[in-house]
């Protein structure tokens, strides 16, 4: 049986035989920031992680030690880049791949649910940083031969990288639930964006679920003022559904939420593939419009359990089938479509 055990920051994990067989070479790692999914992942491909230990040094280094030959093997680490241990993670999952490397992996794909830093993209102001392409020349650095991330940022990150990166989309997860828990919105439904940003899985989104689609404009007051004037562009329908990557502090989706309220949308629901919720976000979602809030497990799922309004549904087939796929050298195309 598996064997996990995790006391402070340090983390063993693995052991067991495979349930089903997929190929003697494929290996599957896991560092410590959603362990989780990375076990749901493994059931899913009836096999279990391969044993490996993360601690820490006294002077609070990471240390890995990887407990299984992997001379030959097709091995995927599990590592989302997120909080509360942003960097940690970061560092646990360049290290986890350097090892692996000097052990002679014959093929290493980084498996990052949740890339940090995403959101810096570009230059947004005259001295910035882009981070999303610096922590993608970490990870080029040392050495994996791709990376399966899930909805990052913004599409133009994949280039950012100098080796194939397979971007799944959340979409048939989180258009399932839709369809399947909520029949009863479909009828007259309307897909809104909070912001510019987020107008083209909107529009995809409404295009699978048969709905209208509609984006929150924030436009400045005047001038002289760091107020905003929020309205809506496009049809307003009886149930709404607000959709974006990232529920970060919540005060986008409860803004939007707030103004479809105020224009006649009765039912209001927010889905997104990331469910960051820094300190304050659950209290502002329960103080708003909002009846409910659709997320993955991309993040480690911990204090939304009881939150009444908080459903989360597992990414957990959809990326182990992906890695099933890229294993057996199979397109993955089918799994952007529900």
């Amino acid at each position: 049986s598996d064997v996990y055990k995790r006391q402070g920051i340090n983390a063993e994990y693995g052991g067991g035989t495979s349930q089903r067989k997929m190929g003697d070479e494929l290996r599957l790692f896991s560092g410590t920031a959603n362990l989780e999914l990375a076990k749901k992942m493994a059931t899913y491909l009836g096999t279990t992680l391969s044993p490996a230990v993360v601690a820490r040094f006294s002077d609070g280094e990471i240390k890995v030690q990887i407990k299984t030959n992997v001379r030959g093997a097709d091995v995927f680490v599990i590592q989302p880049v997120c909080s509360p241990s942003v960097n940690d993670n970061l560092m646990e999952l360049l290290i986890i791949l350097d090892a692996l490397k000097r052990a002679s992996a014959k093929r290493i794909t980084a498996v990052i649910p949740y890339y940090a830093y995403g959101r810096q993209d570009s230059k947004h102001a005259l001295i910035a940083p882009i981070t999303a392409k610096l922590v993608a020349d970490l990870i080029t650095t040392v050495g994996p031969s791709r990376v399966l991330s899930l909805d990052l940022h913004s599409r133009q990150i994949q280039g950012y990288f100098n080796i194939p990166v397979d971007n799944m989309k959340s979409d048939p997860v989180l258009c399932n639930y839709i369809i399947q828990e909520k029949p009863e919105i479909l009828h007259d439904l309307v897909i809104v964006a909070p912001d510019a940003g987020a107008a083209k899985r909107a529009r995809r989104i409404a295009a699978t679920l048969k709905a209208k689609i509609a984006m929150i404009d924030k436009r400045p007051k005047d001038s002289n003022s760091d107020t905003v004037i929020l309205d809506i562009i496009g049809e307003i329908a009886t149930n709404a559904v607000i959709v974006d990557d990232i529920i970060d502090t919540a005060v986008t989706i409860s803004e939007a939420a707030s103004v479809l309220k105020l224009k006649g949308a009765k039912t209001i629901l927010a889905m997104a593939t990331h469910g960051v919720l820094s300190p304050g976000a659950l209290d502002l979602i329960q103080q708003s419009p909002i009846s409910e809030v659709i997320l993955t497990d991309s993040f480690p799922v911990t204090n939304v359990h009881s939150h009444p309004k908080i459903k989360t549904l597992s990414v957990a087939p959809l990326m182990a089938e992906a890695i099933r796929r890229i294993h057996n050298e199979e397109s993955i195309s089918a799994l952007f479509k529900l």
